[in-house]
């Protein structure tokens, strides 16, 4: 778990700073701009939370976190999502089809948007969905768990190309901020 926060963090984090340099935002009048960023960093796990909780409540994963959440021991749901978080296959965020429309989304939030802290919120958010399918690329060489795209699967070569192409995509985008 302390990987996966590390590896968030740290590409948060120097996500931001370079966008911040680029754009010359290095003042502390854009610290709406990092909090939005925290923000949208830890939104997208909150796709595990929707899935035990709403869209397959039956399973024994999500009996524990509902039991857990009703004793109020929010670190130990935590650790269950981490540990259990390849089990779930079929989440909403983390699918190719929700990623090229939050990035549509994001583009347009950027561009007619004058809120700092919406602009950091809707980046973050992006990065960390391609920040996972990163992780999916070097753990398990495959991001067949974002479902299809063009209906056909991704190679490994292409795969790499794609989450290339969206991180390149993201920083064009952070820079109309």
């Amino acid at each position: 778990m302390r990987r996966k926060i590390f590896i968030h963090f740290s590409f948060w984090f120097s996500f931001f700073v370079l966008i911040s340099i680029v754009r010359n935002h290095i003042s502390l009048s854009y610290w709406p701009f990092w909090v939005g960023g925290l923000i949208g960093t830890v939104m997208p796990d909150l796709d595990h939370l929707i899935y035990v909780l709403f869209l397959n409540p039956h399973e024994l994963t999500s009996q524990r976190v509902g039991s857990l959440l009703k004793r109020k021991e929010f670190f130990r749901v935590t650790t269950l999502l981490y540990e259990t978080r390849d089990e779930r296959k079929n989440l909403v965020f983390h699918t190719f089809l929700f990623q090229l429309i939050f990035f549509v989304l994001t583009f347009f939030v950027i561009s007619s948007s004058g809120s700092i802290f919406v602009s950091g919120m809707v980046i973050a958010l992006s990065l960390h969905l391609i920040v996972d399918q990163l992780v999916d690329i070097f753990d398990i060489k495959t991001l067949s768990n974002w479902g299809t795209l063009f209906s056909s699967e991704l190679s490994y070569r292409n795969s790499k190309l794609y989450v290339m192409g969206a991180f390149l995509l993201l920083f064009v985008i952070g820079l109309l901020m």
